[in-house]
């Protein structure tokens, strides 16, 4: 099967692509993994390391044909404030709880979730369901730029206790789980297929 082991960064290439991967947020943190695109081309993404493809990216094939990704829209959460100050308080509780987020021009977008929901309303925001592709920041989540540094399948959500959120700042746990309720969410296989062989 024909590789792509190497990666160019956001629209910083010009010339047409071979095909086309629509990933959500999960499949596109990967290291190793088979993938189908859009129109059936098959190919194995195999990079030295995990990491953060954003949409936009382009996948290099062996014969130096490009892959373009494109992140699938989620179930997302819009998160409004009522100004500036406000919203960084609130994005402040979010990174308080190493929670996946991405900054728009108008506001901040997290993957649904009725706890963190309920707990940005209880901090006077607004927040707006919405369908949108989910391209969080990266820094220390993701090790920096295009790096991903934990290689773990995030499938497995491991469980854990929601009760802490409500229990002020010092109740916030150390491991970044992306605090999901949508686990067993659909990964869009109409348009791309993935997957993982490690």
């Amino acid at each position: 099967m024909i590789r792509a082991t190497q990666i160019r960064a956001q629209h910083r290439w010009t010339e047409a692509t071979a095909d086309t991967v629509v990933l959500d947020f999960d499949d596109r943190h990967r290291r190793r993994m088979a993938m189908r695109g859009t129109r059936g081309l098959e190919f194995l993404l195999d990079l030295e390391n995990a990491t953060v493809l954003r949409g936009g990216d382009a996948l290099v094939l062996d014969d130096n044909r490009l892959i373009e990704v494109v992140a699938a829209p989620e179930p997302l959460a819009e998160i409004r404030g009522t100004d500036p100050q406000h919203l960084v308080r609130v994005a402040w509780h979010l990174g308080n709880r190493h929670l996946p987020t991405q900054i728009t021009a108008k506001g901040l977008r997290i993957r649904r979730d009725h706890v963190i929901e309920a707990m940005v309303k209880g901090l006077g925001a607004r927040v707006i369901e919405i369908e949108a592709p989910f391209d969080p920041e990266g820094g220390a989540y993701s090790g920096g730029g295009h790096e991903h540094a934990p290689e773990s399948d995030p499938h497995h959500h491991a469980a854990h206790d929601h009760s802490s959120h409500d229990q002020g700042d010092q109740g916030h746990h150390p491991d970044h789980h992306h605090h999901d309720e949508h686990c067993d969410h659909d990964h869009h296989h109409d348009r791309s297929h993935a997957h993982d062989r490690k």
